[in-house]
């Protein structure tokens, strides 16, 4: 994507500091609206707004620095760290999706404005306006962006001059398949690119596995996957080397998970993980990672054992006011630690950059080489969330020196 009119730092650092009319902390009780936008999470209200000519323009920005502004947050669970970079008060309604390309991060909002932000440096590209809806979902991959309006229509945008194909505006040829999938609407679509096979979620509260016939364009139902009676709001896939698992997260606050077996493909439930207070809004797999935000203002980050499949709860951020619409997650290099940037979008109006550290387990640890101890004493002392092997191997290096 090319932007024009390039600056420095962070365009929104911690803006809800300075600003005195922040939400306050929203009551989930049942009988009370959440929000004045968005009182249902299981369904999209689409509003008709006709296309028109696309903007770019720049938001002003600030010449501070996030990392002044948050202060380190220590997780309970000693295996992760996390802290807050910077946090945007948006004024011009809710995002509602949000995803990450290899240079740059995508916001689609009720305003219908496309804003992307550098990665490296936090650089404000600036945004893309069309007249076309809501900006309810949005996709990168490779050169191109994806994004699903509330005109009911699919743009394609690519990088020479943020230009757009209108789905919309294409023959009936373009469609190459359509069929009822379930009794409610469709909240998310996964695609397994390993297989190709198709996982949808619905309000009706079943997750179903559809797979696309050899030599054709029409699909079938292949499996229904349903262990909850509530709406099902999110799917996320983790893949590994050997492992295929399914998470799925509903509105009764579970995140059911399903492990697929090799030989024959079905997928096996193999239990739920319970911790959120409300419902389950958005799930992000990285690796044995899983983060899930909530309706609770909470976002989870979970880490799965490959060797047995136990799933444990490594922290709770919290940060928001209101329920945490959407997210995505990049990884940052790091040898030794998993170095991760996590990007929250709540119902309270405020867009947040985490930088989350997920150090190994003591287990890992005692597995290290000694050619590495060197290395292992320098990354301890850079954080304060220490195993009782690392203090060991700290112990014994200061003494032979």
């Amino acid at each position: 994507m090319e932007f024009h009119g390039i600056k420095d730092n962070w365009s929104f650092v911690d803006e809800e500091r300075s600003n005195k009319n922040l939400p306050r902390r929203l009551s989930f009780g049942g009988h009370q609206s959440v929000s004045e936008h968005e009182a249902q999470f299981a369904s999209a209200r689409p509003s008709s707004a006709s296309a028109s000519a696309i903007s770019i323009s720049l938001q002003p920005m600030s010449p501070k620095t996030p990392w002044l502004l948050s202060p380190v947050r220590l997780s309970p669970s000693p295996p992760l760290l996390y802290h807050c970079l910077a946090s945007l008060h948006r004024q011009e309604g809710n995002i509602f999706s949000i995803t990450v390309s290899k240079d740059f991060i995508f916001t689609g909002s009720e305003s219908s404005r496309i804003h992307a932000w550098k990665q490296t440096d936090g650089t404000e590209m600036g945004y893309i306006k069309a007249k076309s809806g809501q900006v309810r979902s949005i996709l990168a991959h490779g050169k191109m962006l994806f994004t699903t309006h509330g005109d009911y229509r699919i743009r394609i945008w690519d990088d020479h001059g943020i230009k757009q194909s209108r789905f919309g505006r294409c023959t009936e040829k373009c469609c190459v398949d359509s069929f009822v999938a379930h009794d409610g609407h469709v909240n998310v679509i996964v695609i397994n690119q390993e297989d190709g096979c198709v996982f949808t979620c619905s309000s009706d509260g079943t997750v179903k596995i559809w797979r696309r016939i050899l030599g054709e364009s029409s699909h079938i139902l292949t499996m229904t996957l349903k262990f909850q009676l509530s709406p099902v709001n999110a799917l996320a896939l983790s893949l590994s080397s050997s492992n295929c698992f399914l998470y799925s997260g509903s509105s009764d606050g579970l995140i059911n998970f399903w492990e697929k077996e090799t030989q024959s493909g079905r997928y096996n439930h193999g239990g739920f993980l319970q911790g959120h207070h409300f419902a389950v809004l958005c799930l992000v797999a990285v690796g044995d990672l899983i983060f899930s935000g909530s309706e609770d203002a909470t976002i989870r980050v979970w880490r799965r054992q490959e060797e047995n499949c136990f799933h444990s709860c490594l922290s709770v951020i919290e940060g928001h006011h209101g329920p945490v619409r959407c997210l995505a997650v990049s990884s940052e290099k790091d040898e030794v630690q998993t170095g991760l940037l996590v990007y929250t979008a709540s119902l309270d109006q405020t867009f947040k950059v985490w930088r989350v550290k997920v150090f190994p387990t003591e287990n890992e640890n005692m597995e290290l080489t000694t050619d590495d101890q060197n290395r292992d004493i320098m990354e301890g002392e850079m954080s304060p969330v220490l195993s009782p092997s690392w203090v060991e191997k700290k112990l014994q290096y200061n003494h032979f020196q």
